[in-house]
């Protein structure tokens, strides 16, 4: 029999609804990633590294001059520097990042605290490395954390606590007092930090990323894991970021180098010159808040009941007043009969609590919105 480090994992519900989607040519809300392509001159700034020659191994740490631009709007935005010859390195997407990150400070009988709803890469890599997930359930409709819950759930074995914001799915985000909250506890209790910023430039309304990078203590026991393609349309180039202070760096790296070594050497190049020109992330969140609108005007007058996602390109529905079924059997029954796929929130919660509520994605073309509106207002 083949031994399996991860016997009770099952498959991701992304590719569980996205198979459903092809299977039965549904509209796909479900996953993730945008429908529109990137800015074509960053696509022209891929070849261009290419056609000059960038085509070998990159540093192990990443190529320098993009950690340089990544330290300058790190300082820019949050005003704290990170050194970029040493405390940043370019990972195979965020999810690679939040992999190493976890192998870095988890040994088998730590305890990691996660807020659930959570994003699923969490909870398994946690246990491949003989940790503990401990959970603390954010809850509709607001899921705004519940710090007294959090304080007791850490015990002395607790080395580890991952947050996520902006936050998937549930579009929430963290405010100041939050990050205030986990940096007291972080400090007291000598816990380590992930912070999950990969929708770091993705905020509506006026408010603000609270970036772990902007709270001196919290920064100095933190990974902060980023995603570029998450900003800018290409999650299938699979490029994201590190920064933490040295200490931790050197430890991650030290598995970093072994698990990929190094990533892609002409997105890297690229990436580094389409950084200079900070509207190309700046632009961002005005970019999706109008999407985000035009999709919530477009079902106004739908049966879903909704609160405005504040950041991330997703938006929770409630379908309480339309369904009395759990929301996995709702989202399968929407794929197959209304040919529209979504995302069941409970696949991420503590025991698959049910809220009731289906995640869609709004990283669409206007067209795209405007059919999933008519699909979603006819239900």
């Amino acid at each position: 029999m083949i031994p399996q480090k991860l016997p009770t994992v099952e498959t991701s519900i992304f590719a569980v609804m996205s198979k459903m989607a092809t299977e039965h040519k549904a509209l796909n809300l479900s996953q993730g990633f945008p429908n529109f392509d990137s800015d074509p001159l960053l696509i022209d700034l891929v070849s261009q590294a290419m056609n000059q020659g960038n085509n070998q191994y990159a540093p192990m740490p990443g190529d320098l001059q993009l950690r340089v631009e990544i330290s300058k709007k790190t300082e820019t935005l949050h005003h704290k520097l990170y050194d970029p010859t040493s405390e940043i390195t370019i990972t195979a997407g965020a999810t690679q990042a939040l992999f190493v990150a976890i192998a870095a400070v988890i040994q088998s009988g730590d305890e990691a605290i996660l807020f659930t709803p959570a994003y699923d890469s969490y909870d398994p890599v946690i246990r491949l490395f003989g940790g503990k997930p401990v959970s603390v359930q954010l809850k509709a409709p607001s899921y705004t954390p519940n710090w007294e819950e959090v304080r007791n759930k850490i015990s002395s074995k607790t080395k580890l606590i991952i947050i996520n914001s902006p936050h998937n799915p549930s579009g929430m985000v963290f405010s100041e007092n939050d990050m205030l909250q986990l940096q007291e506890l972080a400090v007291k209790h000598n816990i380590w930090v992930i912070s999950d910023e990969v929708y770091e430039h993705i905020i509506f309304d006026g408010h603000q990323h609270q970036s772990a990078a902007r709270f001196e203590a919290l920064s100095q026991r933190t990974f902060i894991t980023a995603s570029f393609g998450k900003t800018f349309h290409n999650t299938g180039w699979k490029m994201g970021y590190c920064a933490a202070p040295q200490p931790l760096m050197k430890a991650f790296q030290k598995i970093h180098q072994f698990n990929v070594f190094c990533v892609n050497h002409p997105i890297q190049k690229a990436l580094a010159t389409y950084l200079q020109e900070p509207k190309h992330y700046l632009e961002l969140s005005s970019f999706y808040q109008k999407k985000r609108d035009l999709f919530l005007s477009l079902i106004q007058d739908s049966r879903f009941k909704f609160i405005p996602s504040t950041g991330t390109y997703f938006q929770l529905l409630d379908f309480s007043e339309i369904s009395s079924e759990g929301d996995r059997a709702f989202a399968e029954r929407l794929t197959k009969e209304h040919k529209i796929a979504t995302i069941p929130t409970s696949a991420f919660n503590e025991n698959q609590t049910d809220f009731r509520q289906i995640r869609v994605c709004f990283a669409k073309t206007d067209d795209t919105l405007k059919e999933a509106a008519g699909i979603l207002n006819a239900i």
